[in-house]
């Protein structure tokens, strides 16, 4: 009975769609051509898959430092002993080492200057006459000594942000080079001149909080792909660094508390009895056990120790190491356990006391969801530490990071804050995954690390508390962004010094992007093992953009390029209107048996053009063709429509369709119900997306129907869609629940307008409304013909 009902249908309506379909014109951009022509060619190194090839390699460096603060100079001395091991099949003349700490330098700086203006209103730092030459201002990194491990000097130069030692012989694969650097340079205030590392000054007790990162020669990464990254460090674009193990010793005023990357070596010589009894205590405390004291610390501040203590630190296989000193710390930890891989970890936290009653409520709690939740979605945390320091700014590093989250003078703090705090620290925890371990390139590609790390963060503030405020990541809040004029916007690829709209493009535009995907595109089952998968093929290694977006084809089998073109590499935004809905009351009538269906065929089913493909076959001696009688006996159509020597050019055939009954009353009236709806939608945006659609009927209830992107993938601006229903249509609703980021939601419906359900949606409404006109009222379904509202 279903056939049947189903070629009644067809039949009954083959009028109706001949004479309302569009039949545009074909319309192809390239939004649904591969990237094949724009990603590197896969090779040995890195495969067409997306995964490492077997000849994958990556060079490393390992590092012994030993650091002296100077309080009381802020100043840093360092001096390191750098062992480079070869891993490339290369032959290497030089190396090449990042001085960051030469971008607070007035004449050492890379000298990425941005243009500027008169003010409008100029204040007395505005109006000092300008240094011509550019005076040394005495900061940057000032080198005492470069030498081979024997102690021989090595020529070297000094290229802004860069330094290049010549090796006395050429390096080769597998070979390794040991050299020693000392060095010393001028702490800044970070509050004051900006940037990741410095000291903070806390006039109120007079004591300094030092964040020491980017702190000594670095080695750059040598890769298959670029060959040096050496790209100047302008205070932007992060960081591109080999991996390998360090041992690091901090000399320090004695009453300093000091947290690193890595694990303290000798707690048991820098803490009293007290703090040591406690830091066993926390390890293996499932609440935060406070290390030093509330107390402890502000005993400390009153106090500035003239003696010293070396603290020691070791970490393996991490990117880089930062580290934090001061005497007003507290010191609280806990230990985690990570399902995945039943890695225990100590979560940690230091922070002065203007952030205790904020930072020791939630921050190590904080730290344990989010190494948790990274680990769900990525790969389980590998490392013994995770800490989270205050210092009024956020900024990341192996095992440890620099966050913000103080209270108000009375220790009371307001529910943005809490929630500020709470975000940032899951964020920059984060990045323990997206840089330090899945070691993308942050000199060159920002949103490998700002973007896919706010990404899981998203996941991970969703798993704190389901109401969340996430401003990055749900698609409805990249909207304003995308509505900028194209002037303003520029592709998701685009190199990290060289972004206008920084905030948005590394770090919202990629995130949402990926949150569009898993929730409205791939699904959540296919998206996450494709992004694990992505995460351990290339943990612990350096990924490029097509090994990303390749991976993610690859785990799901979802053919992503036309996203990957649109979002990351495109500036459209997504604008899918309802153009116009066709209603139809289906005409219909009794099918009798034995019917007659004549067709008429306007031309001969043989092809009047003879190509040279016919010419050749026919020419080539071994290809043999049917007989006559071969055809005769053998070829149906041949016999039918072929069989005489000349075919008319205009002639009718006749099929016969037997077992087609009467309709029976019952299916009839079924029949009767059925109207026929054709909506026709516009990409006004011109990114393409999936087609959501909430169908609401006068009887109250609701139809949901969702599209794939690929019914674009024909006509990339208007595409039309029928549906069949047996009861009225009341309205139609596009992408119902904002999931696809679509700029314009005024042009998303057709039907009756519901009524607003509060005085924010009844203003909203009114606005919307009078930008559709006054035509685009009520608008009974049942018509022939009908304009979206």
């Amino acid at each position: 009975m279903k056939i049947k009902l189903l070629a009644f249908i067809l039949c009954s309506t083959v009028f109706f769609a001949q004479n309302i379909q569009n039949n545009p014109t074909s319309n192809h951009g390239n939004k649904f051509e591969q990237l094949g022509t724009i990603l590197p060619t896969p090779n040995i190194y890195r495969t067409g898959s997306g995964a490492p090839g077997q000849g994958y390699w990556q060079n490393r460096a390992d590092y012994d430092i030993t650091a002296y603060l100077d309080e009381d100079k802020r100043n840093l001395k360092g001096s390191e002993t750098v062992t480079y091991y070869n891993n490339s099949p290369d032959d290497l003349e030089y190396l090449w080492l990042q001085l960051d700490e030469n971008e607070q330098s007035s004449m050492k700086n890379a000298g990425y200057q941005d243009e500027s203006f008169i003010p409008k209103r100029a204040n007395s730092d505005d109006l000092k006459t300008t240094d011509l030459p550019a005076k040394n201002n005495g900061y940057g990194v000032n080198l005492e000594k470069v030498t081979d491990a024997s102690g021989k000097a090595l020529p070297y130069i000094v290229n802004k942000t860069m330094m290049r030692i010549d090796l006395p012989k050429i390096l080769k694969k597998g070979e390794k080079f040991t050299f020693k650097i000392d060095w010393n340079y001028n702490i800044p205030n970070r509050i004051e001149m900006g940037g990741r590392g410095g000291y903070e000054f806390f006039p109120e007790d007079g004591n300094d909080l030092y964040t020491i990162t980017q702190w000594y020669p670095r080695m750059c990464v040598y890769s298959d792909f670029k060959g040096w990254q050496h790209n100047q460090f302008t205070g932007r674009g992060e960081f591109a660094l080999a991996f390998g193990d360090f041992k690091v010793s901090m000399n320090v005023p004695a009453d300093h508390i000091v947290a690193s990357t890595g694990s303290g070596k000798n707690f048991d010589q820098v803490l009293t009895s007290a703090q040591l009894a406690r830091w066993k205590q926390a390890q293996t405390a499932s609440e935060p056990i406070e290390i030093v004291t509330l107390e402890e610390a502000k005993n400390a501040e009153k106090k500035k120790s003239k003696e010293r203590k070396i603290w020691k630190f070791e970490a393996d296989n991490v990117r880089d190491f930062a580290w934090t000193s001061s005497r007003k710390f507290i010191w609280d930890g806990m230990k985690v356990i990570i399902p995945e891989n039943k890695n225990e970890v100590m979560a940690m936290s230091l922070y002065p006391k203007e952030a205790y009653n904020l930072y020791r409520k939630f921050s190590t709690k904080v730290i344990a969801h989010t190494i948790k939740t990274y680990s769900e979605y990525t790969i389980p945390y590998p490392y013994p530490v995770a800490q989270s320091i205050e210092a009024a700014n956020g900024m990341e590093y192996p095992m440890i990071c620099f966050n913000y989250g103080r209270t108000e003078k009375d220790g009371t703090y307001s529910e943005g804050i809490k929630n500020g705090m709470i975000g940032v620290i899951i964020h920059e925890v984060g990045h323990n995954f997206f840089p330090m371990i899945i070691n993308s390139d942050e000199r060159q590609w920002s949103w490998m690390d700002e973007g896919l790390n706010t990404f899981v963060e998203y996941l991970t503030e969703e798993k704190w508390d389901n109401k969340f405020p996430s401003r990055r990541g749900p698609a409805h809040t990249i909207v304003d962004y995308m509505k900028l004029p194209k002037d303003q916007l520029e592709p998701i690829m685009t190199n990290s010094e060289n972004i206008i709209q920084f905030g948005p493009n590394a770090y919202s535009k990629p995130a949402t992007g990926l949150n569009i995907l898993r929730e409205t595109i791939v699904g959540r089952d296919l998206f996450d093992k494709a992004f694990k998968t992505y995460s351990k093929r290339w943990a612990f290694k350096h990924p490029e953009p097509a090994d990303f977006f390749r991976s993610m084809n690859d785990a799901s089998a979802e053919n992503l390029d036309w996203f990957w073109r649109g979002w990351f590499y495109g500036i459209d935004p997504v604008d899918i209107a309802i153009d116009k809905v066709t209603v139809v009351k289906p005409e219909f009538g009794a099918v009798p048996q034995n019917r007659e269906f004549i067709y008429t065929i306007d031309a001969p089913m043989q092809n009047e053009f003879v190509d040279i493909s016919k010419i050749r076959n026919k020419e080539d001696k071994s290809i043999s063709f049917y007989t006559d009688k071969d055809k005769e006996t053998q070829d149906f159509y041949w016999r039918y429509n072929r069989g005489q020597e000349k075919v008319d050019a205009k002639k009718e055939y006749r099929i016969k369709v037997d077992n087609l009954q009467e309709v029976p009353q019952k299916e009839k009236s079924k029949l009767e119900n059925i109207y026929a709806y054709q909506i026709d939608f516009v990409n006004k945006g011109g990114l393409v997306m999936p087609i959501i659609l909430e169908f609401t009927f006068e009887d109250g209830t609701k139809l949901n129907d969702k599209s794939s992107a690929q019914i674009w993938r024909k006509n990339e601006k208007q595409v039309s869609k029928t549906y069949y229903f047996d009861k009225k249509l009341k309205s139609i609703q596009l992408d119902p629940m904002r999931e696809t980021a679509d700029i314009d939601t005024s042009n998303n419906f057709w039907g009756e307008i519901p009524e607003p359900s509060s005085k924010f949606q009844v203003f909203k409404q009114k606005h919307e409304g009078a930008s559709r006109g006054a035509a685009n009222g009520k608008v009974n379904p049942m018509q022939a013909a009908g304009k979206k509202n």
